[in-house]
């Protein structure tokens, strides 16, 4: 199937996202130090794109996955704000419910949510990285992440920076 003809790229700032979501942040645990780390990592466009994975994408990392996306339509960075408040509600719901999140320290939270963000609650909730968090053993939880690298079966150069900055965030808790 041919993929829908996209806008030219909008980028937007990640620092004005971060700064909306937490001036409103609707109950989200993450801190602007993980906000950073996934924002940095995903970066910020206004118009639809498709991600290294192939993913109909929009704002910071928000999937066609979790809520419709207009191929037609740039968004505002309040409409940004907002998916990305709801994706990451998913993503932290998903940490507590299978990485007995709540008990996590913030960093180990963070990190977590930051990978689950980023490949899905699917694959995490039988990780070993999860199963590790479940067992309160965060160095080995911790040290899960660079296992998490591929993108189909080519290791992304990408990916290893954002692993490296969750475990070390991680370790760091």
């Amino acid at each position: 199937m041919k993929k829908p003809t996209l806008l030219l790229t909008t980028a937007c700032s990640v620092l004005a996202i971060i700064g909306i979501v937490l001036n409103n942040p609707d109950g989200i645990r993450t801190s602007q130090q993980g906000l950073a780390l996934i924002g940095d990592a995903e970066g910020c466009r206004r118009d639809p794109y498709y991600c290294p994975a192939n993913v109909l994408t929009v704002g910071i990392g928000s999937s066609a996955i979790n809520s419709k996306i207009d191929i037609k339509k740039k968004l505002t960075d309040e409409e940004i704000a907002e998916r990305w408040k709801a994706d990451l509600k998913i993503a932290e719901q998903c940490v507590n419910k299978y990485a007995n999140g709540e008990k996590l320290p913030q960093g180990a939270f963070e990190s977590a949510v930051s990978i689950t963000f980023n490949v899905g609650c699917g694959k995490m909730r039988y990780s070993t990285l999860f199963k590790y968090a479940r067992q309160g053993n965060i160095k080995a939880m911790c040290n899960q992440f660079t296992r998490w690298i591929y993108i189909g079966n080519k290791p992304s150069n990408g990916l290893k920076q954002r692993r490296e900055k969750e475990r070390q965030l991680c370790l760091h808790s």
